[in-house]
């Protein structure tokens, strides 16, 4: 596995993730639980956006000042532009599945804050495994990358046809095997994971969530880190735009929370992303789509299908 970055440009990145997390778990945890308005989300949000863009900027000018090629830094800047979009654009299904969740277990508004936090902290340390194996495979096994664009294109499918229909989670899988391998309370403790309950030791319906939201987020990686592997080869990009864009996951779920209803068709046109991003890398040795329309195709789709989702939302 090779990558473009400099080694102080990884330096740089660790910091930034350690300060986000600083932020997280120690100046907002003086908060204390409470619920999240939309002015805050809202504000958090933007936050987050500027603080990627900030490093999309030292990314191209590392690159500049590494190689001596401004083409060469435009070009890993719209690499990372590109599947950070492409990362937040499936963040959006991911977090309609949290709310799913959530209103399943009846989480309490306070609590949700510190599931989302735990959740982030275990989606980093797990992509970023997932990350460099990948890169790995890639990089030994050129032939993977038609497995990778063959199954995105299925779970593209896959997506359309489930959109606009009601999910379940009674009938999930890692539900049930949860609920076989630990006994759980009927009654939330705070924010306690386990509670004693008739002399034993038993975990509260917020462990439960948090294992639901951590599997959902495994499940929806193996969707997103091929897809910004076909829009580079560098591990240092993929890794970068997809942990930057999970920092900002815990803002965006309160923010979408509020308009979860005016996006209700968004998973058609996440559904024709993934389709077209297995597309270009099964295609990719008989021609090689440019970083930047890759980049185009996938803002067009989000523009039209939010633009579509808003003039036909239910009225309330």
């Amino acid at each position: 596995m090779e990558t473009i970055a400099p080694l102080w440009l990884w330096g740089v990145f660790v910091a930034f993730v350690l300060a986000a997390l600083f932020v997280d778990f120690v100046l907002l945890k003086k908060q204390g639980a409470h619920e999240v308005g939309v002015k805050e989300a809202l504000n958090w949000s933007m936050a987050w956006v500027a603080v990627s863009f900030v490093f999309n900027g030292l990314l191209w000018w590392a690159v500049r000042d590494t190689t001596g090629s401004t083409e060469l830094a435009n070009e890993k800047s719209l690499e990372f532009l590109t599947g950070y979009l492409i990362e937040k654009s499936l963040a959006v299904d991911n977090i309609f599945v949290f709310l799913l969740i959530f209103t399943y277990f009846a989480v309490p508004a306070a609590y949700q804050k510190r599931v989302l936090m735990i959740g982030i902290v275990g989606a980093i340390v797990l992509r970023t495994i997932m990350i460099l194996v990948g890169g790995w495979l890639l990089a030994q096994f050129h032939w993977i990358l038609y497995v990778f664009g063959a199954f995105l294109i299925l779970t593209g499918v896959k997506m359309w046809w489930a959109a606009g229909k009601e999910s379940d989670l009674n009938d999930n899988p890692a539900l049930k095997l949860l609920r076989k391998l630990m006994p759980v309370s009927k009654e939330y403790d705070g924010e306690k994971f386990w509670t004693v309950e008739n002399g034993k030791r038993i975990a509260t319906p917020l462990l439960m969530v948090i294992a639901m939201v951590g599997l959902t987020d495994v499940i929806f990686a193996v969707d997103s880190i091929p897809a910004i592997f076909a829009i580079t080869s560098d591990p240092f990009i993929v890794l970068t735009s997809n942990v930057f864009a999970i920092l900002g996951l815990r803002a965006m779920f309160f923010l979408l929370q509020a308009a979860a209803s005016r996006f209700h068709l968004l998973n058609y046109g996440l559904a024709v992303i993934l389709v077209f991003i297995g597309s270009k890398m099964v295609l990719i040795d008989i021609y090689k789509i440019p970083v930047a329309v890759s980049l185009g195709v996938v803002i067009g789709i989000l523009a039209v299908t939010m633009l579509w989702s808003s003039k036909t939302a239910p009225k309330t």
